[in-house]
C-alpha cells in the first residue's frame, strides 16, 4: 500500500482487521505452499512486502527461528505491533516510492499490495533489487478483470445486486490508480525483469465463509464512497449485506495469481 495515492481500503478502520482474517483464511494455505517450496528454513532473511496482518509476517519468523531475519513493511505498520519481536523488524516504508529496507535477502514476498501501488514498476524493481544472487521472489496479486463477479451464478436478483456493487468497488479501485488486470501480467513481468525458472498458478476460491465475511467487511468499509459516487443507495447496501448475513448466496472472490522466480 502507498501514501500517496489515499488507499481505498484504510489499515486504520476496523473492518480491515475483519478482512484480514478473511485473506488469511482463504489464501494462507496457498501462500505458505510456495514459500515451503522454495525450501525457506532456519536462517532465512526475508522481506514480507505491504505485511498489513500478521498471518504471513508470524509464519515466516517460525521458519527462520532465531538465527533468521523477517523485515515486515507497511504503510500502516499498526497491526504489526503484536509481531515486533526478534526476529521479525517492523518498519513503515513505501515500496513504490523509498528504496528497499536492505539488501541480499532470500526471499521477498508481496501478497494484494501490487495492485494498488501506482508506480508499480518501481515497486518490481526495488524488490528484485533487494534479493541476493539466487533469492527467491514471490508475487501474488489479485485480477479482478478475469473473473468480474461477486456472484458468477448470476441467477436472481440477490446476485444481480451483488455484481452491481462489484462493479462500483471496480471502479472505485480503478479511480485510484489500481491495475485491475495486473495479476494475468506476473508471469511476463518477471522474466522480463531477469528471473529464473518463473512459474505461476492461480487461485479461486467460491462458497467459503472467508468469502462472505470479506465481502461484508469490504462493502460496509466502502460504502460511504459508493453512496458518494453514486454507485449504489444505503438501502441497496443494507440489502445486500443483509442477503451476505442470510448466507444464501454463492460468493467468489477475483483469482489470485501466484508468480515466483529467483534472481539470477
Amino acid at each position: 500500500m502507498t501514501r500517496s495515492n489515499g488507499y481505498l481500503l484504510d489499515n486504520q478502520q476496523t473492518e480491515a482487521g475483519q478482512r484480514f482474517d478473511a485473506f488469511a483464511s482463504l489464501f494462507d494455505p496457498t501462500t505458505f505452499r510456495h514459500l515451503a517450496g522454495f525450501g525457506l528454513g532456519p536462517g532465512w532473511r526475508c522481506w514480507e512486502v505491504g505485511a498489513g496482518g500478521t498471518s504471513v509476517v508470524s509464519w515466516l519468523a517460525k521458519q527462520v527461528g532465531p538465527t533468521g531475519k523477517v523485515v515486515a513493511t507497511d504503510i500502516d505498520t499498526t497491526r504489526l505491533a503484536a509481531v515486533a519481536r526478534h526476529p521479525v523488524e517492523v518498519r513503515v516504508h513505501d515500496v513504490g516510492a523509498e528504496e528497499p529496507p536492505g539488501e541480499g535477502f532470500d526471499l521477498v514476498h508481496a501478497r494484494l499490495v501490487l495492485v494498488h501501488v501506482p508506480d508499480r514498476e518501481r515497486a518490481l524493481r526495488s524488490m528484485i533489487k533487494a534479493l541476493r544472487p539466487g533469492g527467491r521472489l514471490l508475487i501474488e496479486d489479485a485480477d479482478p478483470a478475469l473473473q468480474p463477479f461477486i456472484c458468477p451464478d448470476e441467477y436472481g436478483p440477490e446476485q444481480q445486486l451483488a455484481n452491481r456493487l462489484r462493479h462500483g468497488f471496480r471502479k472505485l479501485l480503478a479511480g485510484r490508480g489500481a491495475d485491475l488486470a495486473y495479476g494475468r501480467k506476473l508471469p511476463r513481468l518477471l522474466r522480463e525483469a531477469g528471473l529464473r525458472g518463473v512459474q505461476a498458478d492461480a487461485y479461486f476460491p467460491m462458497t467459503s465463509p472467508a468469502c462472505a465475511a470479506l465481502e461484508s467487511a469490504t462493502v460496509r468499509q466502502i460504502r460511504d464512497r459508493l453512496v458518494a459516487a453514486g454507485l449504489a443507495t444505503d438501502e441497496e447496501i443494507d440489502r445486500h449485506l443483509a442477503n451476505v448475513e442470510a448466507g444464501d448466496m454463492d460468493l467468489a472472490t477475483a483469482p489470485m495469481i501466484s508468480a515466483w522466480g529467483r534472481k539470477g
